[in-house]
């Protein structure tokens, strides 16, 4: 069977406490897709969103990492940049 890859990408409403923007994805996680926020210091949307596209396998795998641990609040997993 194939792997999925979640390709859903948003930006979420700004931070105001980091002064940055905050990126959300969806990860697929066998059926299901889970929430997941990205918080960056980058002062402009373009600029997040190329910086996530560029390390999505890494960030995808700190996620999976944090979702087997249990590291979820509300039901969203939630990033720094690297």
């Amino acid at each position: 069977m194939a792997k999925e890859v979640a390709t859903d990408v948003r930006i979420a409403k700004d931070d105001p406490e980091s002064g940055g923007q905050t990126i959300a994805f969806a990860l697929a996680i066998g059926s299901s897709r889970q929430v997941c926020h990205l918080a960056t210091s980058f002062r402009t949307k373009n600029q997040a969103l190329n910086y996530l596209q560029k390390h999505r396998k890494a960030f995808e795998r700190i996620a999976r990492e944090q979702f087997e641990r249990g590291d979820v609040d509300d039901g969203v997993i939630h990033l720094r940049m690297i």
